[in-house]
């Protein structure tokens, strides 16, 4: 009897081991992936914000481009209230392009390759139709790829859509 005792002792003991390893194994196995989706979280936040920053340098190069544009052609600049200015000696068109609109980057992509061929005295300026409400309420724009003529004082001389490329722009442009 006392053997038997023994027995269920050292079997009672075995058995509380395997149910201790066995829960902590199960244990790591459920929050393991946790800590591995923390870590691919942090990565692809890292990326997104690498991302940003590559598309905020772009932009500012294309901003720059647009504005080196020699001054013996028109020019395609970003948007700013004192550009208006330039329709005292020449004309202004107002694009509101929406970076997520395939007609507008066709266009952007158009004018961008063609900044050579914009007449004389015309400044196009780059509006970002998802952060100018005040700009679209003032015009009536309601929806991307709206062109606006403007005169000195940001008045609307002329408004129109999908113009799809410099040339159909240009030739609306009064």
């Amino acid at each position: 009897m006392k053997y038997q005792k023994g027995i269920t002792s050292i079997l009672a003991v075995g058995i509380l081991a395997i149910v201790l390893i066995a829960g902590g194994a199960a244990y790591y196995a459920v929050t393991q992936p946790d800590e591995v989706s923390n870590d691919e979280e942090s990565m692809m936040e890292k990326d997104e914000e690498s991302m940003m920053e590559k598309e905020d340098e772009i932009m500012m190069e294309e901003d720059k481009m647009m504005e080196e544009t020699s001054m013996s052609t028109g020019s395609y600049e970003a948007y700013s209230p004192e550009k208006l200015s330039k329709a005292e000696d020449g004309k202004v068109v107002l694009f509101f392009r929406a970076s997520w609109c395939p007609t507008c980057r066709a266009l952007d992509s158009n004018i961008k390759s063609n900044l050579g061929d914009i007449p004389e005295g015309l400044t196009i300026l780059d509006v970002d139709y998802d952060n100018s409400t005040a700009l679209k309420q003032k015009y009536g724009v309601t929806y991307q790829h709206t062109l606006v003529q403007v005169d000195a004082e940001g008045n609307m001389i002329k408004k129109w859509t999908n113009s799809q490329t410099l040339q159909a722009l240009a030739s609306q442009v009064v």
